[in-house]
């Protein structure tokens, strides 16, 4: 399986349906979509900061923001389907269906999980892949990767310096199997051909759009 983590930052944008319909015509079972926080994650900030809510319930309140989201995107796509456990998230592959994960069950039941905003959704997509062993992670973002132009693959401390990935991320995805790549909301008809075919040339693929992440 794949893991494919959208941002919520594309929550509005004409790339997000296309991404789902992508993911959706691909899919078959083998890909899951993990969602960002988006406007629900924002409100959960919003809400700590006007209540004083230690970071343990405002984690739990973002987990329930990337529920939404997930839920959202559902709607916006009804041939997408949810999953909150590794036994729905098998019987989804099963039946060849495109899988939204919807990340609150799971992450709660697992203590050794940060409970602070340095955990977002790009770690959470990473514990997710490494938890059902995916061999390669994406992670779609909205920010331009221009100042990554001349490059094919970044370091990871200069994604986290940059604010494009979060400062745990690092935790969930070193010495991991996977490979780690990001990609510019733009890029869709690129990844198509690769999620696609399930499989990638780590040094010929990537482009100013999709950059191979050095854990």
């Amino acid at each position: 399986m794949w893991v494919v983590k959208l941002g919520g930052s594309l929550l509005g944008s004409p790339e997000l349906p296309r991404w789902l319909d992508m993911l959706v015509k691909i899919s078959d079972g083998k890909v899951i979509i993990v969602p960002g926080g988006s406007v629900f994650a924002d409100a959960v900030r919003e809400a700590q900061h006007r209540t004083g809510v230690d970071d343990t319930i405002a984690h739990h309140l973002a987990l329930l923001a990337m529920d939404q989201f997930g839920l959202l995107l559902t709607g916006m796509n009804s041939q997408l389907v949810t999953a909150s456990s590794e036994l729905e998230i098998a019987e989804r592959g099963w039946q060849h269906r495109a899988i939204v994960w919807l990340p609150s069950k799971m992450v709660l039941a697992d203590d050794a999980i940060s409970k602070n905003w340095q955990v977002t959704s790009d770690s959470l997509s990473a514990w997710l892949a490494r938890k059902i062993g995916s061999d390669r992670l994406f992670l779609v973002k909205s920010k331009p990767l221009s100042a990554y132009a001349n490059s094919t693959s970044v370091l990871l401390q200069t994604l986290v310096n940059d604010t494009l990935v979060d400062e745990a991320f690092g935790d969930y995805c070193l010495a991991q199997h996977f490979q780690t790549y990001l990609v510019h909301k733009s890029n869709y008809d690129a990844v198509e051909p690769i999620l696609s075919k399930r499989r990638m040339d780590d040094q010929n693929v990537a482009t100013e759009n999709i950059l191979l992440i050095n854990h």
